[in-house]
Formats: structure tokens, C-alpha cells, sequence
């Protein structure tokens, strides 16, 4: 679901602050006439237990956003807060600290060849205070979480790239980090070894309250996404919370006039409509306004109001999952009604044109708008 004027998130919300916050930020390659831009006006704020899926085509800045939430280039323009430190202006030492914080996965593992899987898992625990069994024992147990436990003596010259890979994910998460930044972490794995990791990973947000970035094209792990990124040319073009979207759905399937929709129909209106709260008492829209969205509420209630003689007269109460505002936009006529919160109110919102381009596309959706709201003013 797109986000209203910042991607604040349910989390947000709820008052948790962001482990990851990207805020205006732009990043150049080479120097001179060989300069070129490589990201542009990044807003993205990651919060405690989120996984977000990036994805979109091959350079479009996925990886260089990685690198940089992860201090590994330094931040050159805009603003990027990792765990509270403004990044900015760190020097080396100061960058160090951080990423003591933060597991990486990287698409080509970077293993030690001349040390063993438990032995480079190990490293990850080098930088702490851990006595040599206890790191001997956590990197163990994360191995044979991966399914590795019979091949953790082996180098990596005698494992497949799989069991690279899954290598790499337990040096990643072994030290418990409160921010995992992945790339393409399971592009070398089968179905199996993949939803393991993917799995891993999804308990390791929970359990550590941890923000998580994966970088991926492979759409069989989609589903353990809280939001899914697109960024294409350096620009993030939709943030996708994809736990809000499959409620919309749920919703939209309830009413009469999304009954005939298809599940990819109702998925892309949801994934365009926009979160809006409102106090107990505020007007949503005046009767007479011009009519720019459609409404679906998530929780609350509304009132809806017509203008008489006598004043304002209450015709109808709106509730959970119920939608208003559509047939302005359908007959391209001002606000019959006015409608206000009775209590705190949370809105999904289609403006006008995803609305009418919508219909446009659906001439089922159409038709049976029409038949539902016959006559209705």
C-alpha cells in the first residue's frame, strides 16, 4: 500500500522509531564529465521486526542502497540514520562500530577459502567478547539450524554454491544483529534451502526486533515481506505493505461491487490506495465538494450527512470495512452527502484518476457499479 505523504508505515503508528532511515538521499558515481547519478531523493524508513522485500530491474540502485545502509561507502548527499547515528560524516572507526550491528549476506558469499564453514561463521563473533567455546557452540548451532551440521569442518572449495550460500547467511545472522542487509540471498538455492533461510530470517526479525532488507528476484519468497520496494532508475516508484494489502483485499472482496473482481484486480487497487486518519468529530468531505477519492474504511466510524432545511440530518452510519465516496466519481458530480467521523477514523483512499482507471479497465467492475448503486444519489 502507498504511503500518505511519507512512508511512515503501521509501525510508525504504533510509535516505534526507525532502525534504518533513508531521508532525501542522492548518491553519485565517477567524477567529472563521468559523473552519473545513481540514486535519486531516497525516502525510506525501516522499523523494528520488518522485512522488506527491493526489487526491480538490474542497476537501478538496489545494491548501492545496500552499501550504503551498511557504512560500506560513505553517504554523499541527504540524509541516512542507522540505528540512531546520523551516518553522514562518520569516520572509519565510528562506521566500524556500527556494522557490528548489522548482518550481511552478500550475492557471492565472500567466504575465507582457507578456513573451514564453522571457522568463517566464527569471524562474525571475533569482534565481541565471546570465550572461543562459546563462539565454537553459536556458530555450530547456526549451521545446523541451515542444515549444515554435517559439513561445517568442510572449506568452501568442498561445498556447492547452496551450501556457500547458506554459510554466508549464518555468519550474517549468528551474531544476533539488529539490521540484516541481503543480496539476493537465495539465487543459489533450491526451493527447500531457500524457504529455510527465508524462514531463519523471518524468526530472526521477530525474536530480535531486527530490520531487514532483502535485495531479490525471486518471487517465491515474496510472502515473507511486510513491504515490498520497487526501485527502478535510482527511484523508489512503490512501497507495497503487503500485510495492509491482503486486509484491503479481504475488504474490497466483501462488497457487492468488488465481488466479480479477480484476486490480481483487487490487488492492484489496493496496492495504490493510500492511508488517511481522522480525529473523532473532522469532516472527510463537505456535501457539494467536488469528488476526488474513494474511501474504504479500516477502523472507525462515519457518519453521513445530509444538508436540509432543518440542517444537517443524519442518514446512515458507515462501518469497518464499508466504502463512500464512489458514485461522485462515477457520474463525475459533487459530494450528494457530507461525511464525518464519529470516532478516531482510519481511511484507505483511491484518488480519482486510479479510481476511474480502474473501472476503465474492468468493464464487469463497471457494470456492476452501476447496478449496485442504481438510483442511488
Amino acid at each position: 500500500m502507498q504511503q500518505q505523504s511519507s512512508n511512515t508505515g503501521r509501525a510508525a503508528a504504533n510509535g516505534k522509531q526507525p532502525i534504518v532511515n533513508f531521508s532525501g538521499l542522492n548518491h553519485h558515481f565517477g567524477l567529472g564529465d563521468a559523473r552519473r547519478q545513481v540514486l535519486y531523493d531516497v525516502h525510506l524508513a525501516m522499523y523494528p521486526s520488518e522485512i522488506a522485500i527491493m526489487t526491480g530491474p538490474s542497476g537501478s540502485g538496489k545494491t548501492s542502497l545496500l552499501v550504503l545502509a551498511g557504512g560500506l561507502r560513505a553517504v554523499q548527499d541527504g540524509s541516512l540514520n542507522v540505528l540512531g547515528r546520523e551516518m553522514r560524516g562518520l569516520c572509519a572507526q565510528e562506521l566500524v562500530e556500527i556494522r557490528r550491528s548489522i548482518g550481511f549476506i552478500f550475492q557471492f558469499h565472500n567466504l575465507f577459502e582457507s578456513l573451514t564453514a564453522i571457522e568463517n561463521v566464527q569471524m562474525a563473533l571475533d569482534l565481541h567478547s565471546y570465550s572461543t567455546r562459546e563462539k565454537r557452540d553459536r556458530a555450530a548451532e547456526m549451521l545446523a539450524k541451515l542444515g549444515l551440521e554435517h559439513r561445517m569442518h568442510y572449506k568452501p572449495s568442498s561445498l556447492s554454491g547452496g551450501q556457500k550460500q547458506r554459510v554466508a547467511v549464518a555468519r550474517a545472522l549468528v551474531n544476533k544483529p539488529r539490521i540484516i542487509l541481503a543480496d539476493e540471498p537465495t539465487a543459489a538455492l533450491d526451493k527447500e534451502s531457500g524457504r529455510i533461510v527465508v524462514n531463519l530470517l523471518q524468526e530472526h526479525a521477530r525474536a530480535a526486533d531486527a530490520a531487514i532488507i532483502l535485495v531479490t528476484h525471486d518471487n517465491r519468497i515474496l510472502d515473507v515481506a511486510d513491504r515490498i520496494v520497487t526501485l527502478i532508475d535510482g527511484r523508489i516508484v512503490s512501497r507495497v505493505e503487503v500485510g495492509e494489502t491482503n486486509l484491503i483485499c479481504e475488504f474490497l472482496r466483501k462488497c457487492p461491487v468488488f465481488a466479480n473482481q479477480s484476486p490480481s484486480e483487487l490487488t492492484e487497487i489496493a496496492q495504490k490506495m493510500a492511508y488517511e486518519k481522522y480525529p473523532s468529530r473532522e469532516v472527510i468531505f463537505h456535501q457539494g465538494d467536488p469528488g476526488d477519492k474513494f474511501y474504504l474504511i479500516r477502523e472507525g466510524q462515519a457518519e453521513v450527512l445530509i444538508d436540509g432545511p432543518d440542517g444537517l440530518k443524519l442518514v446512515r452510519t458507515l462501518e469497518r470495512g464499508e466504502i463512500f465516496g464512489e458514485m461522485s466519481l462515477l457520474k463525475h458530480q459533487p459530494r450528494s452527502a457530507t461525511v464525518r467521523a464519529v470516532n478516531q477514523l482510519e481511511l484507505y483512499v483511491l484518488g480519482r484518476d486510479d479510481f476511474r482507471a480502474a473501472i476503465d479497465n474492468s468493464v464487469s467492475f463497471r457494470d456492476q457499479l452501476l447496478r449496485t448503486y442504481a438510483g442511488r444519489s
